[in-house]
């Protein structure tokens, strides 16, 4: 009459004690079998006390019994009696987590659901009485001792995730109750445990620390291109950061300088139609660089070519070839492309700035906001404006000037 529970740190056993708590240990034994525990989170480790799982809300405050999950009309709880010959002496000892409530008649009552704790350490007999003993872990005392040692927030709640990932049921002798059926597969996780996920089990903290020094300088330069594309994308540079190099491009490499594009180009048609060939030359000499690109209708041709071209003899140079890396031309034709939008942003849904003039859909020119009537009929108006106000402002210097002296008099006398 054993579980094995498969954790995140390692594998536990726990015996149950079927003849003094048959009705607790009928109520485990059946959660297991529907696989009920599965991706519950250890929710609550006190260090040297105890550490709760169970729940599959994760949140400490959920679970049901069997009955409940057979049947979603039945009582959540299952109504149980403290047994008090099994005490909490040993570590490892498994206990039901118990809700307090009242019966039809008033009486307070104890009741358990699906969450249960195991005991860190001996001598906890302070527990007895109140929480109902149904087992005992008797292999993976090592695992409880890493449970133990698992660093909490201040809720008691580990930060990295602690998990029961399967259970096992080695020995049931009890019948299953009516309505049980057993999933053929693990059921994937709620929506509930997805949520609760912290730091994953499989992530390594201190990660980096542990690789060796080359994959550390290759993971480092991966972040850093990372860092710099996306930086590209926000300027504008590059049209995403995750952009990929064509997979219909060669590139070609160790050319004699004497090779031309089009003796290349006729030496690599017979793989397919090719679009472009070109060597690449210096822009002041026009000398060659003695390597190309060429690019060709498919990838199917590019493939072929690469398998069937690498180290071919031509014009007494042995030649490299290998699918391009570079995006230029992708580029070229993104900034072609952005050039080309009257928008903001480079966004051709975003409205062009109107704030003084307006596009001309006609043309490629922009044209004033106001036609040439209208501004006829403004220019008026301005003309008048302006005569009036250099009118007032010569009476205005006369009457300052008879004004000052006048005061000027004033003060000689």
């Amino acid at each position: 009459m054993s579980v094995l529970i498969e954790t995140s740190v390692g594998e536990i056993v726990i015996d149950l004690y079927v003849d003094e708590a048959a009705k607790l240990s009928l109520n485990f034994l059946k959660l297991c079998k529907v696989k009920y525990y599965n991706y519950c989170v250890f929710n609550l480790v006190k260090k040297n006390f105890i550490a709760q799982t169970g729940d599959p809300t994760c949140s400490g405050k959920g679970g049901e019994c069997i009955y409940r999950v057979i049947d979603p009309q039945a009582q959540q709880f299952l109504r149980v009696e403290t047994n008090n010959k099994l005490k909490h002496k040993i570590k490892g000892t498994v206990s039901m987590v118990v809700s307090k409530t009242q019966d039809t008649e008033g009486n307070k009552v104890n009741v358990v659901g699906s969450q249960f704790f195991i005991t860190l350490q001996d001598e906890l007999e302070y527990l007895d009485g109140d929480f109902p003993v149904f087992g005992q872990v008797v292999e993976g005392l090592d695992v409880i001792d890493k449970i133990n040692e698992a660093i909490c927030d201040e809720k008691g709640r580990p930060y990295r995730d602690i998990r029961i990932k399967h259970t096992v049921i080695l020995e049931d002798p009890f019948p299953d109750p009516d309505g049980l059926q057993e999933p053929d597969k693990s059921p994937l996780p709620s929506k509930e445990i997805l949520a609760s996920i912290r730091i994953g089990e499989d992530e390594d903290l201190e990660q980096e620390n542990q690789v060796d020094p080359e994959q550390l300088e290759r993971l480092t330069k991966e972040k850093e291109a990372q860092a710099q594309a996306l930086t590209l994308e926000m300027i504008g540079d590059l049209p995403f950061a995750e952009v990929a190099p064509p997979e219909n491009i060669l590139f070609v490499c160790k050319l004699n300088p004497v090779t031309r594009d089009e003796d290349l180009e006729l030496i690599f048609s017979r793989f397919g139609e090719i679009k472009n060939c070109e060597i690449v030359r210096d822009k002041k000499t026009g000398d060659s660089l003695c390597y190309a690109f060429i690019e060709f209708a498919s990838k199917e041709f590019c493939e072929e070519a690469y398998f069937k071209m690498e180290n071919v003899l031509i014009d007494d140079r042995r030649i490299h070839v290998d699918f391009s890396q570079s995006v230029q031309k992708l580029h070229m034709g993104y900034m072609r492309e952005r050039a080309n939008q009257v928008s903001v942003g480079g966004d051709q849904k975003l409205e062009p700035r109107r704030q003084y003039r307006k596009y001309d859909e006609k043309g490629d020119k922009y044209s004033m906001v106001f036609d040439k009537s209208t501004l006829k009929s403004k220019n008026k108006y301005y003309m008048l404006f302006f005569s009036s106000f250099y009118y007032m402002l010569f009476f205005g210097a006369i009457v300052y000037s008879v004004v000052t002296d006048g005061l000027i008099n004033e003060l000689t006398i």
